[in-house]
């Protein structure tokens, strides 16, 4: 059911909407909600990425749309790519590294970890950087088959044939040693120390006995650990489930440092490059993106100075001031949002610009095989809803809980429901059943929905239940003698509003 946007104005459309029975009947789903009573004259469309999409929701015409900025690309992304592995940050090159090893160029191993199918980072292609950095090993004289290229999956399922062939292209795909690390896989690691906080490190065993350790990944803000990239291809990327459980804990998690783009107190930052030292990288090469998956930078070389030039980077066009929060957020789930398990990275984001008590409305594009996550994730999710986010820190801090490997992001989840409740999180996704939506905090964009019939078209499916939940959230507002401030997070999971006074 389209909403009439397009060649008619908003205004025609969203009346046409509105005097539809069906729709009528639909909205009544929802506490009575009568649509009907929702003054729309003025209001303006929005556009919200999603694939099939992009899905064209009305605003109030005072909707502030909370933007990245526009970052630049490198005109010739294949010679960025070149001087950046020609020019490291810290200054040593692949050469000077194989040259001080000791050895032999053609008797040296290399390990190079990358990312899953959840990051969009560049590897393949004519405008990826996984080929030179390989040719270049090649060229240094690393036999082929000295090379291994590790999944770091840290608690993520493996990566299917097909995967590894839409992250690294056929040919890197089928011409090297391919392999997942698994965490739970106790022969496949090796005790590697002990940090300062007391984590003792298991790591993946390729990637600690080879000679020459090369982390590579995508450099974004991050929920948890104040950025990704770098340190994170190693922890929690290659290290156990025992590792894990101290990175993932709730003493680390409880922290309010362990945010968007902070850093400096961070336990989650500070852990993972503790282990990542620990290690012992040799070289690092990340990538910068905009929220069109365009390249906006690239940074080799070691691995502290490459994090800190990424993060300059990102901060010139990711963070958002925002002076004054907001009464309805709408929000959507990007690249990332693949399930429910990922998208908990967009409802956090949002966070600073909501009001407390405020609503939160998600367009989910959960389009993956599993649209809310494993079934250990489905476990301890439920068990959010029925504890709530303090029971259910309580239940993960007790003596006899034995540590799950997704436990942290129900607790990230946590962190919405404490400053929206479950009445202001609005979770609409086509691809997860109203009889699988009810283990899942929040409210259920299917009770948007004018009927309960299977659409063919799942983007149309979500515009529904979004413009809907919409209008009902701005009505509950004006019903209670708010002029609700409304505003619209363009890019989604990429942007990071900052509270900041702008006066």
């Amino acid at each position: 059911m389209e909403l009439g946007f397009g060649a008619a104005s908003i205004k025609t459309g969203v009346r046409k909407f509105l005097r539809d029975p069906e729709n009528r009947r639909g909205m009544q789903m929802r506490e009575g909600f009568e649509p009907g009573r929702v003054n729309t004259r003025g209001w303006k469309k929005v556009k919200v990425e999603f694939t099939g999409g992009p899905l064209s929701i009305a605003v109030p015409p005072s909707a502030v749309e909370l933007a990245m900025k526009k970052a630049e690309s490198p005109k010739n992304v294949p010679q960025a790519i070149a001087d950046a592995l020609a020019n490291p940050l810290g200054g040593r090159t692949l050469s000077r590294i194989v040259a001080a090893k000791g050895k032999p160029a053609d008797r040296l191993t290399v390990a190079v970890t990358i990312s899953d199918i959840t990051r969009p980072v560049p590897y393949k292609g004519k405008n990826g950087f996984m080929g030179p950095l390989l040719r270049q090993l090649l060229a240094l004289g690393i036999p082929r088959e000295n090379i291994r290229i590790i999944v770091g999956t840290g608690t993520h399922r493996p990566s299917t044939a097909a995967e590894k062939i839409e992250m690294l292209g056929q040919e890197v795909a089928e011409g090297y040693t391919v392999l997942d690390h698994d965490c739970e896989d106790r022969p496949s690691l090796v005790f590697v120390g002990k940090t300062a906080a007391g984590t003792e490190v298991f790591l993946n065993k390729v990637f600690q006995e080879a000679d020459i350790k090369i982390v590579t990944g995508l450099t974004e803000s991050h929920f948890m650990a104040g950025a990704s990239g770098g340190r994170k291809a190693v922890c929690p990327a290659l290290v156990d489930l025992r590792t894990i459980q101290k990175f993932h804990s709730p003493d680390f998690l409880e922290s309010e440092k362990a945010t968007n783009l902070v850093f400096e107190g961070n336990p989650c930052h500070e852990e993972a490059l503790a282990i990542a030292k620990t290690v012992g990288v040799d070289f690092t090469i990340t990538a910068t993106l905009d929220s069109h998956m365009r390249l906006t930078g690239i940074f080799a070389g070691d691995l502290e100075r490459v994090l800190d030039e990424a993060v300059k980077k990102i901060r010139t066009y990711v963070e958002i001031p925002v002076a004054q929060e907001f009464d309805i957020v709408l929000t959507h789930g990007g690249y990332v949002g693949r399930n429910h398990y990922q998208l908990a990275k967009a409802a956090v984001g949002a966070l600073p610009a909501v009001k407390k008590g405020g609503t939160v409305i998600i367009a989910a594009d959960n389009r993956d095989a599993e649209p809310i996550g494993g079934a250990e994730y489905k476990t301890l999710i439920h068990l959010l809803k029925i504890q709530g986010p303090e029971g259910y820190v309580e239940v993960l801090r007790s003596p006899s809980w034995k540590f799950t490997k997704d436990q942290w992001e129900p607790e990230v989840w946590g962190r919405v429901l404490r400053k929206v409740g479950e009445t202001g999180l609005i979770y609409c996704a086509a691809d997860i059943p109203p009889k699988d939506f009810v283990i899942l905090p929040g409210v259920s964009g299917h009770e948007f929905l004018s009927s309960g019939g299977k659409r063919k078209n799942r983007a149309k499916q979500v515009q529904e239940m979004v413009q809907n939940a919409v209008l009902y959230s701005y009505q509950a507002c004006v019903e209670k003698k708010i002029t609700p401030r409304v505003a619209f997070i363009r890019e989604g999971p990429y942007a990071v509003p900052v509270k900041r006074d702008l006066a």
